[in-house]
């Protein structure tokens, strides 16, 4: 398989689950932000890639609105060098609209992750074969008041359907870079990979999630995250 029947089998496969309240909506940044994301797997997809970093879900305000996961606007158009070509999904949340590259929110996850990247690197170029982030799930939750749900909030059965299709992307995702070390972001991405990859060979590593939501964060994301693998960077 390559990347587009890859993605193109998931998105049929997610389209047949259905989810029940809370959730009020949903969004597949693989629909309606495709063709951006189709400009980072050219950039940085393309083969082997030494490090596979990884994350829960789309944020709200980065990989919802860009296609790019942990893609927060600033960084996607500056630093990645991704031009916008989002389109307009067929329906959307009145709260949560989809502004592309428009939107004025910052993901902070996001402004801090692809910042500690660019600070390594300098220019995204140099990243192509030795970085690459995905997320484990494509979708984004809402409430119907807009606010997010992680896919660990959702119902069991729920759940059950969605991360059968979530734990096949990630394998594809494996198979297609073939990364020496998987480092998860957050507690949940970790458990994932260390659920899925079987192969030794393969390391599994866990970096703090860069949420304004863990306190710790706030102050010593960097400082942490440099500590467990900023040698693997230089």
């Amino acid at each position: 398989m390559n990347w587009n029947e890859i993605h193109s089998d998931v998105v049929k496969r997610l389209d047949n689950i259905e989810f029940s309240q809370p959730v009020f909506h949903v969004y597949n940044p693989l629909v309606y932000a495709m063709k951006n994301y189709e400009q980072y797997l050219d950039k940085f997809g393309s083969g082997e890639t030494r490090l596979v970093f990884l994350g829960m879900n789309p944020g709200p305000f980065g990989m919802v609105q860009t296609g790019i996961p942990f893609g927060e606007v600033t960084a996607v158009k500056d630093f990645l060098k991704i031009s916008d070509m989002t389109d307009e999904p067929a329906a959307q949340h009145p709260v949560r609209k989809i502004e592309g590259f428009n939107c004025r929110r910052s993901e902070v996850s996001g402004r801090r992750l692809w910042g500690f990247f660019q600070e390594k690197f300098d220019c995204s170029e140099n990243m192509a074969g030795k970085v690459f982030v995905a997320n484990y799930c494509p979708l984004a939750f809402l409430t119907e008041r807009g606010s997010n749900i992680t896919p660990d909030k959702l119902k069991k059965s729920e759940q059950r359907e969605l991360y059968e299709v979530c734990d096949d992307l990630f394998k594809n995702t494996i198979r297609m870079l073939n990364p020496e070390v998987v480092i998860g972001i957050g507690n949940f991405a970790a458990e994932c990979a260390s659920r899925l990859i079987t192969d030794s060979d393969c390391r599994i590593l866990k970096i703090p999630h860069p949420s304004p939501a863990n306190p710790r964060a706030n102050k010593f994301w960097k400082q942490d995250t440099e500590e467990i693998i900023g040698n693997l960077l230089d």
